[in-house]
């Protein structure tokens, strides 16, 4: 019996206006992008989008009547459920606080521009870290998700300062 392919999806955040060249890269060939958040402008979406379909929410920086930008995305991937929110709207984002308010195996988020990866049970909580303007000094970073099945794994690109 063949295995399903795996599926590779992009996951960015707090662009805030700015889309680093090396995004392109860094997502390559993955089959959708999801934004969660601070997104900064339509022009972002649509450089986005010349490297995959695109899908985004709203930020606390973000107009929340943005026909392109949701409250929240679920979406199934494989056999995984993934939501992805801007994590603002929990105050605080930290894994406890999405994992009591959304019910998902990969749980998105952003805000916080601090990259994170981290499994508690069997949920993943990534935070791609901050694609957008260099701030509280990070390193800007994208992730890129691999389902396989009812496995998913993420790996963190680090992008040019």
């Amino acid at each position: 019996m063949a295995s399903e392919a795996p599926h590779v999806v992009g996951l960015i955040a707090d662009t805030h206006g700015l889309l680093r060249p090396d995004v392109a890269d860094a997502l390559s060939g993955v089959e959708i992008i999801l934004h969660a958040g601070d997104v900064g402008g339509d022009d972002i979406l649509d450089e986005l989008e010349l490297i995959a379909p695109v899908m985004a929410v709203y930020g606390n920086t973000d107009d929340p009547y943005d026909p392109r930008l949701s409250a929240e995305i679920v979406l199934r991937i494989g056999a995984l459920t993934v939501h992805v929110s801007h994590g603002h709207e929990v105050g605080r984002p930290t894994p406890e606080r999405l994992m009591a308010r959304y019910a998902a195996d990969v749980l998105v988020f952003g805000h916080t521009h601090q990259p994170l990866v981290e499994r508690v049970g069997e949920v993943l909580v990534v935070n791609p870290g901050a694609a957008g303007p260099r701030r509280f000094d990070l390193k800007p970073s994208v992730a890129r998700l691999v389902v396989r099945g009812t496995v998913a794994d993420v790996d963190l690109v680090p992008l040019q300062s």
